[in-house]
């Protein structure tokens, strides 16, 4: 399987004969096992999934190229037999994902010192921020489904509803497609609530007038999909259009004129001086954007603070925005990748703000 071997390849240069993984992502990213508990140990000839008895036939079904192994109690009744059986002398552990109790817990196995235990950072992420051909593709079906799903907003978002009411509506209609559970809580935000970047849908009723945001995502094979519109039913106010032309343009900017090689700080600098000269720096908080795959937040970060590359076949989000306490807010928000050292945006909602008020 070529993911455990790139992954094979890193060891050397970690000091490592061996990995023991346990996030939940990045077990599905090197095994396919989408079961909700169980252990990987990779060592540089052979790859173990350990599971309990829940997870047995599912994992022999997911998981060909591991031997699946049933597991009981906790890590000391069976990873020490795991990791001599293997071999491995300096096993490496995820020290974004391993918690104080479970390091703990390793320390006392290990203890002996025949094993060393070697914390890594991002040691299957790195591998994962480069997309393959057949992720690129479940993310854009993914994508698909959230386009369908905007272009049911412009033709159903009404005024006298509440936000929370509308979410459901959102939530409903993409899983009567009868696809996967959502990657993220639905964001309906009106009014002021739109000046909260992640507002949760509240009972307040929507009326026209008023920057409606919406921020929504599918998912297809476990990949997601992250789209951001804002939307005005009726006649807006000036700010609405004056604001809403300022994010439109340094999203279409960025997507543009960001390409592959460039630094994700650059990338987010593109956006962030369009805002700013327009004089609305400082409502513009966040990042720019982020990477999306199994994961709806993974590297790379596009923010001021990022030491990150893009890089071809990279997926991230391109997502100014402008949040004006008591006012409300505007977010344009597509998934894209880069083609040929250019921006290919993979979401094809409309932008068009106006609703008709009715």
């Amino acid at each position: 399987m070529q993911r455990l071997n790139d992954l094979r390849d890193k060891f050397a240069g970690s000091n490592i004969d061996g990995l023991i993984v346990g996030s939940p992502v990045n077990r599905r990213y090197l095994s396919g096992f989408s079961g909700s508990a169980g252990w990987i140990v990779i060592s540089a000839k052979e790859a173990v999934l350990a599971v309990d008895f829940r997870y047995v036939e599912q994992a022999r079904k997911e998981s060909n190229a591991f031997e699946v192994i049933y597991i009981q109690g906790d890590l000391a009744k069976w990873l020490p037999e795991v990791v001599g059986r293997l071999s491995i002398k300096r096993l490496g552990i995820e020290s974004e994902y391993t918690t104080l109790s479970t390091y703990e817990s390793l320390c006392l196995i290990f203890q002996n010192g025949e094993t060393s235990l070697q914390p890594l950072k991002n040691m299957v992420e790195s591998l994962r921020i480069v997309k393959s051909e057949l992720e690129i593709s479940n993310i854009s079906r993914a994508a698909e489904i959230a386009d369908k799903t905007m272009a049911y907003i412009s033709t159903n978002l009404r005024p006298g509803i509440s936000e929370i009411y509308f979410a459901w509506e959102l939530e409903k209609f993409i899983r009567d497609q009868k696809y996967e559970p959502l990657p993220f809580e639905i964001i309906v935000a009106s009014g002021c609530n739109a000046a909260l970047p992640h507002a949760r849908p509240t009972e307040k009723l929507i009326v026209e007038g008023e920057p409606v945001t919406i921020d929504l995502g599918a998912r297809y094979n476990d990949y997601c999909s992250d789209i951001t519109r804002t939307f005005v039913i009726g006649k807006g106010d000036t700010d609405f259009y004056k604001i809403y032309n300022v994010v439109l343009g340094a999203q279409l900017a960025a997507l543009s004129i960001v390409e592959a090689g460039m630094q994700a700080s650059t990338a987010d600098t593109i956006a962030r001086k369009m805002i700013d000269k327009a004089g609305y720096g400082e409502y513009f908080g966040h990042g720019l954007g982020h990477g999306i795959g199994l994961e709806t937040h993974e590297a790379p970060r596009l923010g001021t603070l990022s030491d990150d590359i893009l890089l071809e076949n990279m997926v991230f989000t391109i997502e100014p925005g402008i949040y004006i306490p008591g006012w409300g807010g505007i977010r344009i928000e597509d998934t894209v990748t880069i083609r040929d050292g250019k921006i290919k945006t993979i979401s094809k909602a409309g932008k068009e703000a106006h609703i008709l008020g009715g």
